[in-house]
């Protein structure tokens, strides 16, 4: 069997003396691993680093095999960020959520053309730390565990909307949520309005996303929240605390 795809690239690990192992998100063929043959040399490890895009081919003798993989590089988005650590650790941490999360081997065009989005979002978009919480809230909506933060669970106000069902996944708004709050999930603004998102918005949102994940998607495969992810968490929370210091809050 053989088929040829376009891909981005999830992760690399070791195999052998030479070859690795190597993840992909493909158009057609979701999530797909593959034993690349002389991974390890300098020229094929700089091509596959996580979020680049590559023409892929895969061969196998039956489809449940691992197959062989060879992946021609079309745009190497990684080597964009080099200067950028905080774009850097997005584009690591979509990647490894994309591993961690995705059935193998099952198409999600609508997640690959999400993941192209969010990759152009953080070449292009000053606002990236709010459109990347965005993706993983579209993430969970597209693996079938989405939020609904259009109006309060209680009252059906669409307005003023502060809290999440940590049960439900349900917007609550202030006043009917205020007096449960410490059983509640905090729900910046910028998720379900046009407010723009200050850091510790972005932080806030991490830690809603982050709570879905992990009992939706990652606890029912015995998996933990990936490192990459939680650096970008400590990374953000930090830009955070100092915007805070530095206002006189903290």
């Amino acid at each position: 069997m053989q088929w040829h795809d376009s891909a981005f690239v999830l992760g690399a690990r070791r195999h052998g003396e030479s070859a690795l192992i190597v993840e992909l998100l493909t158009r057609d063929h979701g999530r797909h691993a593959g034993l690349v043959r002389g991974g390890q040399s300098p020229r094929l490890r700089a091509v596959l680093q996580p979020g680049n895009a590559v023409a892929a081919s895969w061969r196998g003798r039956l489809p449940e095999h691992l197959g062989m993989l060879s992946c021609e590089p079309v745009r190497a988005h990684a080597a964009r960020f080099l200067d950028d650590p905080g774009r850097l650790a997005a584009l690591t941490a979509a990647a490894a959520l994309l591993a961690a999360t995705l059935p193998e081997r099952e198409p999600h065009s609508d997640i690959y053309a999400a993941f192209g989005g969010l990759i152009e979002a953080l070449v292009f978009a000053p606002d990236w730390p709010a459109r990347y919480v965005g993706w993983e809230r579209d993430l969970l909506a597209a693996l079938g565990f989405g939020l609904d933060l259009s109006r309060c669970a209680v009252t059906g106000t669409a307005t003023d909307l502060a809290y999440v069902s940590p049960r439900t996944g349900r917007a609550v708004c202030r006043a009917a949520g205020q007096p449960y709050q410490d059983k509640l999930l905090p729900l910046p603004g910028f998720l379900w309005s046009e407010a723009a998102a200050a850091p510790g918005d972005i932080a806030a949102g991490l830690e809603l996303t982050a709570y879905f994940l992990h009992h939706h998607l990652l606890l029912p495969q015995d998996k933990s929240l990936p490192e990459a992810r939680r650096r970008l968490a400590a990374r953000l929370r930090r830009a955070a605390d100092c915007g805070a210091a530095e206002h006189g809050q903290v």
